[in-house]
């Protein structure tokens, strides 16, 4: 099976992953979660991370996202997959936002990893601009 993990400072990981199960489906058990919160060692969110991935075998893959590049959710994430055997069957992104998170639960399984996250990166980029609305005019001011 192909994991989706999602790690980040404070609570972006498991609100991407609350968001995830309204737009994904829930229960789903390939979408695992969990973050550095403000004050916790980074003992105690390794071992976090271990339970968060212990249901992940060596014939599993996993697609890691985490909040920020070189940060320490991603960081002591890799590392804690790498002690468990696991970094060869393993990408990681740092920068997550939804739409690129949801595309990777929705389409994880027809590509392989690493050309999932190729497909990815780019879709990632161009969801991302501004928002506005138009004023309407009345006819008064035409």
């Amino acid at each position: 099976m192909k994991y989706v993990v999602l790690v980040s400072h404070g609570t972006m990981a498991p609100g991407l992953h609350n968001a995830l199960k309204m737009l994904a489906g829930e229960g789903r058990e390939d979408i695992v979660s969990t973050s550095l919160e403000n004050g916790m060692s980074s003992e105690i969110y390794a071992e976090n991370v271990r339970k968060c991935i212990s249901g992940i075998t060596k014939e599993d893959e996993i697609i890691l996202f985490a909040d920020i590049v070189g940060g320490s959710p991603l960081t002591t994430a890799a590392n804690v997959i790498a002690e468990q055997g696991l970094i060869d069957k393993t990408v990681m992104v740092g920068g997550m936002n939804l739409p690129m998170v949801l595309s990777a639960v929705l389409t994880k399984d027809d590509m392989d990893s690493k050309e999932l996250i190729d497909a990815l990166l780019p879709e990632a980029r161009e969801a991302l601009k501004e928002f506005y609305v138009a004023e309407e005019k009345s006819e008064d001011e035409i």
